[in-house]
């Protein structure tokens, strides 16, 4: 049977209840990214001298102020959608809902990263460049929420894995008939990323990039994909400068960012990084008994 479109779930997918409880699957999809990220970025750290559980109480401050950095982001970039005569301003924390904006996050983030990795004594740019394919990993799992949100889609588009959107969605463009079909941005947003996975695995492999080098590659990756698929995305509501939407300038901005970083961490420190820890903060290690210390 050949593929004639990609049909979106049925709206009741989006959230189910347990109880008194009602679950988003958004939410869901949102805290797989997050424990990925975590199981993955210890991994990489740990395989580099860093402690069991180390990245637990990083993402401890990093993960609660990049939600709200998300959020506000997402809200500021879309005041139409809460700042109106008789909105609801409730409404501006309703993040179940979807509008989590991935470059908030990314700002958020790294506040609450540095303040962890302060506290942890982990060097930020060792815990940043663990963190990239991680990230990857974690957006592309939380963009199936979007799947099941009805968003995140872009032009019409008569090709055979075109998005069906309900006409009654409130994202249904203005004008278009029914049963017209959109590109699946959520879908090519995770082909990118994970091709990104490899990419920058393989890289860091091949030339050993560490000092926020791999996390730079990553800034790259992203910001170039996702400046695309915002130039082919339906998102009437966002807010425009010069008539180009404000992700696509948050894109420039974080490529450029990247290639930054890429050249001048590449320039003062060409050496290999000595410990994933602050100078001074590394843990004793613990004495193992000798055969003399048994005897």
């Amino acid at each position: 049977m050949l593929l004639t479109s990609l049909p979106s779930p049925p709206p009741s997918w989006a959230q189910f209840t347990l109880g008194p409880l009602t679950i988003h699957t958004y939410a869901l999809c949102i805290i797989a990214g997050i424990i990925a990220a975590v199981i993955i970025t210890q991994r990489r750290l740990s395989a580099r001298g860093a402690e069991d559980g180390v990245v637990v109480d990083i993402v401890i401050w990093a993960v609660p102020i990049g939600i709200i950095g998300a959020r506000f982001y997402h809200v500021f970039t879309h005041v139409g959608d809460y700042f109106y005569p008789g909105a609801n301003l409730g409404n501006i924390f309703a993040i179940w809902d979807g509008g989590n904006a991935l470059y908030g996050s990314l700002l958020g983030g790294a506040v609450g990263a540095y303040i962890g990795c302060r506290r942890t004594g982990i060097r930020l740019w060792s815990f940043a460049d663990a963190l990239a394919p991680a990230m990857l990993i974690a957006q592309s799992m939380g963009r199936i929420g979007n799947y099941f949100n009805h968003e995140l889609f872009g032009l019409p588009t008569t090709l055979p894995w075109g998005l069906e959107i309900l006409p009654t969605d409130t994202m249904f463009p203005d004008g278009l008939p029914a049963g017209t079909l959109f590109h699946p941005l959520f879908l090519y947003e995770i082909i990118w990323n994970l091709i990104g996975v490899a990419i920058i695995l393989l890289l860091e492999r091949r030339y050993r990039f560490r000092w926020g080098r791999t996390f730079a590659l990553y800034m790259i990756w992203y910001g170039l994909g996702r400046s695309w698929l915002e130039a082919i995305r339906i998102d009437p509501t966002s807010d425009a400068l010069f008539g180009i939407p404000a992700n696509i300038w948050a894109s420039v901005v974080v490529v450029a960012l990247g290639i930054a970083l890429f050249v001048v961490q590449g320039r003062r420190h060409p050496e290999p990084e000595p410990s994933v820890y602050q100078e001074g903060r590394a843990p004793a290690v613990e004495h193992q008994p000798s055969s003399a210390d048994e005897s």
